[in-house]
């Protein structure tokens, strides 16, 4: 059983599709152990994306992460973090496959609705980030 970060972008809540992003993962086998709506800091966005920090996009991202609320999930199952990043689709939602999240509910490259951890040990660290063990009994 792995666990996995979603993240539901300001985009795509200011858009009202909460309960549609959130029932596909629900849908295709993933449980949601923990959610929350939140608004990031600048300084939270920039220590969460802190691995872009040197990226000509850094700022651009946390503008656009600190421009409204977000909706932080721990997803879990089997495979949680390959089947969440199938279900988001590519990162460019122009690229990404019929039925996916970000082809599906995002406008572009930087409005694309979702981020979900690329690896186990990413997911670790970016659960760690949002929620405390209580919230994940």
């Amino acid at each position: 059983m792995e666990r996995t970060l979603s993240i539901i972008k300001p985009d795509a809540v200011a858009k009202g599709v909460i309960g549609k992003i959130l029932d596909r993962f629900e849908s295709n086998g993933l449980k949601i152990a923990a959610t929350k709506k939140v608004q990031l800091t600048r300084k939270d966005a920039e220590c969460f994306y802190a691995i872009h920090a040197e990226r000509p996009f850094f700022n651009d991202l946390v503008d656009f992460m600190i421009s409204g609320p977000v909706v932080v999930s721990v997803l879990e199952g089997e495979d949680a973090v390959a089947k969440n990043r199938k279900l988001m689709g590519a990162t460019n939602p122009k690229e990404a496959e019929a039925g996916t999240i970000r082809a599906d509910f995002a406008e572009n490259i930087d409005a694309n609705a979702v981020h979900g951890s690329d690896s186990l040990e990413n997911a670790v660290n970016e659960i760690a980030f949002f929620f405390s063990q209580r919230e994940l009994s």
